[in-house]
């Protein structure tokens, strides 16, 4: 997703030279996966690149990769056989560049906006829960028999509406992380009203709210941040980075990577159960786990800064 990619007024704790800033659409090395830094961040980075060279805008990039989504549930669920559904992963998988590159070049070519953000994120939850629907409606039977094909159907939507909860975790993370450690805006930080009105308003007030949900304490640490003096800053960034760096590392199980590759996996094995197993089951465990962790980490986290500010 675009995450990290809109304009926000500069506060005491993401007032720094630029030259902290990680290279590369602002994406810290210490939170790649393998998957991100040696596949998919690369490419997004180079067709960001090649589109910054024509009209291309960001949110017709954030669009394609929506579009793609859908092309690869029509190919998931084509006729039998391990053509369809091998194309299917390929494409699936071309979703994770395109959807690198439309925040890449949006922060290339100076259009990083709040509106970008929320299109970035609707085009990938549109697209993904008709991906969902599709796969549920065509191979609902295959879980418990034709005779409950329904049920079936329904537990796998299910499966793809508890990707929201667990993605908005994962994103909640690495985005207060990266605004408390580099200083950059999102969402969270920014939203003022500029989007005013209508569904994207809409939207926006209803990330926010799941976002702040899962945030674990992390407006309290942003409110710790802003009393700070400037000379405690750096002290409380590698505070920070030492408490946060790995359990974020290890919530890269949550991140829509290695939710693409079961879900190719189940397709081309015939098994959609093991999309039902991973998502819904495997991974709301992890996600519980994982927020318990992270609210006591950062509940401790708070005590250091807070003891920083207060001597």
């Amino acid at each position: 997703m675009r995450g990290l990619s809109i304009v926000s007024k500069p506060s005491a704790h993401n007032s720094r030279n630029t030259s902290d800033i990680p290279a590369m659409g602002a994406r810290p090395a210490e939170l790649e996966d393998w998957l991100n830094a040696r596949l998919y961040h690369p490419l997004s980075a180079r067709l960001a690149a090649v589109l910054s060279r024509t009209p291309v805008t960001p949110n017709m990039v954030s669009v394609t990769g929506g579009l793609s989504v859908l092309l690869a549930a029509y190919l998931y669920t084509r006729e039998a056989g391990l053509v369809w559904p091998v194309l299917g992963l390929i494409v699936h998988m071309a979703w994770h560049v395109i959807d690198g590159a439309d925040g890449d070049l949006a922060r290339m070519t100076g259009r990083a906006s709040e509106l970008g953000e929320i299109v970035d994120g609707a085009s990938d939850y549109a697209s993904h829960f008709i991906l969902y629907f599709a796969v549920g409606f065509t191979f609902g039977s295959e879980l418990f028999g034709p005779a409950l094909a329904p049920l079936g159907g329904f537990i796998i939507v299910t499966a793809g509406f508890a990707r929201i909860p667990q993605s908005a975790f994962y994103e909640t993370q690495r985005r207060q992380y990266q605004a408390w450690v580099y200083g950059k805006p999102w969402l969270r930080a920014s939203h003022n009203g500029a989007v005013r009105n209508g569904v994207f308003s809409i939207s926006a007030r209803t990330y926010l709210a799941l976002s702040n949900s899962l945030a674990c304490g992390g407006e309290r640490v942003d409110a710790v941040l802003e009393a700070l003096p400037p000379n405690d800053q750096e002290e409380a960034r590698a505070l920070i980075r030492e408490a946060m760096i790995p359990l974020l590392q290890r919530q890269s199980v949550l991140s829509s990577n290695y939710r693409t590759l079961v879900f190719g996996a189940a397709m081309i094995a015939g098994v959609p159960a093991l999309i039902v197993v991973f998502e819904l089951i495997a991974l709301t465990v992890v996600l519980i786990l994982y927020k318990r962790q992270t609210s006591a980490a950062i509940a401790a986290l708070i005590n250091q800064l807070s003891a920083i500010r207060d001597r």
